[in-house]
């Protein structure tokens, strides 16, 4: 019976440690590294032999384990509707100094832990490290209370993407060049 209450106070302990907005509340390390790779098939460069429909295929998911280093999921908060609203600190492809936040939203597949219906909101612009988090974060807070973050879209210093040149295409998950748009 001690036993029993030892291990009831420490679960408790443990969840009331770990915040609503952290992957760690809704899953276990194996499932947050597993969700991580999936959203990465989605926001990082295709895999060698891959395209924007291949990517996601099996053969495909060593290379993208082998990024997990190089991504952190720094928030995850799931909406009462089920959607998940999150925010990713990402490498910029060359630029080693840099990074780069993604702040977006999905459904997921729970058996697979594969993300449905995913949509990069915005991202910012190469920046350090602690701006990222800083700028990403405030983003990804006004999302979680607001549901969207509208209103900051024309801050340039926090979002490059989307703006009028830029827009998240849905149907090939990727941001595409808006043609005819007057600059």
């Amino acid at each position: 019976m001690k036993n029993i209450i030892i291990l009831f106070l420490g679960t408790i302990s443990f969840f009331s440690c770990v915040k609503e907005d952290s992957s760690a509340y809704y899953f276990n390390q194996k499932q947050q590294d597993s969700l991580l790779v999936n959203i990465i098939k989605y926001v990082g460069e295709n895999a060698t032999y891959a395209s924007d429909s291949t990517r996601f295929k099996p053969e495909f998911t060593l290379y993208y384990q082998s990024l997990l280093p190089k991504y952190q999921l720094v928030n995850l908060f799931k909406s009462p509707s089920g959607i998940y609203y999150f925010f990713l600190n990402r490498p910029v492809s060359t630029l080693l100094n840099y990074r780069r936040g993604v702040v977006g939203s999905f459904t997921l597949d729970r058996a697979g832990l594969f993300p449905k219906n995913f949509r990069e909101i915005m991202n910012t612009p190469h920046l350090k490290d602690e701006m990222v988090m800083e700028r990403g974060g405030f983003l990804f807070r006004e999302l979680v209370k607001n549901g969207n973050i509208d209103a900051y879209l024309g801050m340039r210093d926090y979002v490059e993407w989307p703006d009028r040149t830029l827009k998240y295409e849905v149907k090939w998950n990727r941001w595409v060049y808006q043609r005819g748009i007057n600059q």
